[in-house]
């Protein structure tokens, strides 16, 4: 009733049945399809600007409090959860796209400064600057020969 019937615009006909579209939609419902996200995680665009990364999160619609980041082994979580109200639990929808649960994406900081990372969270985006870690080159020395 509320959903669009897809329209094959080559020959303005619906296309001929594919029985291995089946099979497509499937691992894309499964894995998700690179163009959006799948349930249990968000879009994030990472920058090098020299002196360290800049890691950019969609996270609309949540509170600063429900965004949790925690760094681990060199291991960096971003973990959100979003809960339905009381309200939300007694409308009787029709349709319902909004998904609550829980969120989550890990990334690699074995090269990054973890004690100096700062997180901000503006208008539905996550921005943490994390600094690069200053690569240390151990003094040289000469040995003399006895």
């Amino acid at each position: 009733m509320f959903e669009l019937i897809p329209f094959d615009h080559r020959g303005n006909r619906v296309s001929v049945y594919d029985p291995f579209r089946m099979f497509d939609d499937m691992e894309r419902s499964f894995f998700g399809s690179g163009n959006h996200p799948t349930l249990g995680s968000f879009r994030t665009d990472v920058t090098d600007t020299g002196d360290a990364f800049v890691l950019d999160a969609e996270l609309p619609g949540f509170k600063k409090e429900d965004i949790k980041i925690d760094v681990e082994n060199d291991c960096l979580t971003i973990s959100a959860e979003r809960k339905v109200d009381e309200e939300e639990k007694k409308k009787n929808f029709i349709k319902r796209e909004r998904f609550y649960g829980s969120y989550s994406r890990s990334f690699d900081v074995s090269g990054v400064n973890v004690d100096a990372i700062e997180a901000e969270y503006t208008d539905g985006m996550l921005k943490l600057t994390m600094p690069k870690k200053v690569e240390t080159v151990p003094p040289t020395r000469r040995l003399e020969i006895k």
